[in-house]
């Protein structure tokens, strides 16, 4: 007998040893399993420190992806000089707005004692922070201080989560 026939018989013979010990499982067994998978699922809860870091998640994927983007215009051959300039100018742009960003989430965390997260596009800034407290006066003040850091003026959001 050939090593090719020996390889196939045994690899046959693994095939129906599972099948037959698949076919003859209880059933119990697999409902059972099944179940407490069911409810794993039912027992997820998001608390409001993941909320926030779930908005820094998705805004750091989301940045990721375009600088890799802009990365592959820089690194293929095929794009002009004035196409690697703008990507390259993109990319810078897009760690000046993460640095921006940081020092905001920071200022408000300092100033206010809320953890916040920050969103900074061209002409507006989102700010989604946690409080119990959903006060105008606090808005204010939280637009205040962004505004603050900027030298043109921006749209300021401020969202409460509680």
């Amino acid at each position: 007998m050939n090593k090719q026939n020996f390889w196939f018989i045994t690899l046959f013979s693994l095939i129906i040893v599972l099948s037959i010990y698949y076919v003859t499982m209880p059933n119990d067994l697999l409902l059972s399993t099944n179940n407490i998978i069911d409810e794993e699922r039912v027992s997820v809860t998001i608390s409001e420190g993941e909320l926030i870091s779930a908005l820094r998640i998705t805004k750091e994927e989301e940045r990721v992806a375009k600088e890799e983007e802009y990365q592959a215009v820089l690194t293929s051959g095929e794009s002009t000089t004035d196409e690697k300039n703008v990507a390259l100018e993109m990319i810078k742009s897009l760690n000046e707005q993460a640095s921006v960003e940081e020092s905001l989430e920071k200022k408000i965390k300092n100033d206010f004692s809320l953890d916040c997260c920050v969103d900074v596009e061209s002409s507006s800034v989102i700010s989604t922070c946690l409080s119990s407290n959903h006060d105008n006066s606090l808005a204010n003040n939280l637009m205040r201080t962004i505004q603050d850091e900027f030298d043109v003026g921006k749209y300021i959001t401020i969202k409460f989560e509680s």
